[in-house]
């Protein structure tokens, strides 16, 4: 057992030295394995934000993982085809630089985060879920009726998307690439979670009326934490999409949704570091299962079961001497 800073630290230096373990043991496959996790863990911590601390229990954010993807894939592939996006009466160059997909992939996740969540926000408990489900499967169908990015099949990517001075197509460099990014995350939620903004959203899970009384609008705060929550997973789909050189409807699917909401349970919701320990456990028990049976679902299932009942703050309860406490945790 040790305190949560202290695992907190040895969580990002063990992150940082994988590259070194894939060297040594010769195996590269680890470094992309990780890039993975790294990934999954920044749109965890994203869900984590308005899950674990806004109370907010979003099954639809699988459409901002996904709209990233698409950006990305989108912007790449009329660069490498040479033909200019038309919106209306505009037209629009497309591009393989991260920094302009990045900037692009932030700011229309938080359109769409803005859009979703101004409808979403006006329900509670059960139609929350529905409705945040809802607009991630209309996304979703329209994915695969669009056949001009491949539909159904997905579209692919050749290489992946360059920054100046770096080879994104090395397996380290891109790990690192997305390691930085989880580290900005952390660093963002975690100035967030001690801020005004984060204080209210907090007191907002546990009494509305109270933080309306101090002259707060509980929905304000609300839906300004879903904007910052869905740009954060955008970002996380286009770094997806650009590991693996592919994007197709299924990252905007309802399992989507439900494999990021798994991992920020299964680490420990109302922890900044949770979605980072569920996102690698999740991961290492997908390979692991999976090499031992088809049905490796159904012994996830059956974990997850299990750590609801008896391990409700998530694996990092069994790790950190810290009593849990949801409402001061930070």
């Amino acid at each position: 057992m040790m305190s949560e800073k202290k695992l907190n630290f040895l969580i990002l230096i063990f992150l940082f030295l994988v590259p070194l373990f894939s060297i040594l043991l010769n195996d590269i496959y680890i470094t992309t394995l990780f890039s993975k996790i790294v990934i999954l863990a920044i749109a965890g911590i994203g869900l984590n934000l308005i899950l674990g601390y806004g109370g907010m229990v979003s099954f639809g954010h699988a459409a901002f993982f996904g709209l990233g993807g698409y950006i990305t894939g989108i912007l790449a592939f009329h660069f490498n085809n040479y033909e200019p996006i038309q919106i209306l009466v505009f037209e629009f160059e497309g591009t393989n630089q991260l920094l302009f997909i990045w900037i692009f992939t932030l700011i229309f996740s938080s359109i769409l985060a803005l859009f979703i969540g101004y409808f979403s926000l006006r329900t509670t408990g059960v139609y929350f879920i529905m409705i945040t489900l809802a607009f991630a499967q209309m996304l979703y169908y329209f994915s695969i009726s669009w056949p001009t990015y491949g539909g159904e099949d997905g579209l692919s990517l050749s290489l992946r998307n360059q920054i100046p001075f770096l080879n994104t197509m090395d397996p380290i460099t891109f790990f690192y690439i997305c390691y930085v990014w989880l580290i900005i995350t952390i660093i963002l939620v975690k100035f967030i979670l001690n801020s005004p903004l984060g204080i209210s959203l907090k007191a907002s899970k546990e009494n509305e009326d109270r933080v309306r009384s101090v002259g707060i609008n509980p929905k304000k705060v609300k839906l300004i934490s879903f904007i910052i929550s869905g740009a954060i997973t955008g970002l996380a789909g286009s770094l997806y999409a650009d590991l693996n050189r592919f994007v197709s409807p299924t990252i905007l699917s309802w399992q989507m949704s439900g494999e990021i909401m798994i991992l920020v349970i299964l680490g420990g919701m109302f922890r900044l570091y949770g979605p980072i320990l569920g996102a690698f456990f999740y991961i290492i028990l997908e390979q692991f299962l999976g090499g031992i049976t088809e049905n490796w679902q159904f012994w996830l299932g059956f974990i997850i079961l299990l750590e609801v009942l008896y391990a409700k703050a998530g694996i990092m309860s069994f790790l950190i001497k810290d009593k849990y406490d949801e409402k001061t945790s930070s």
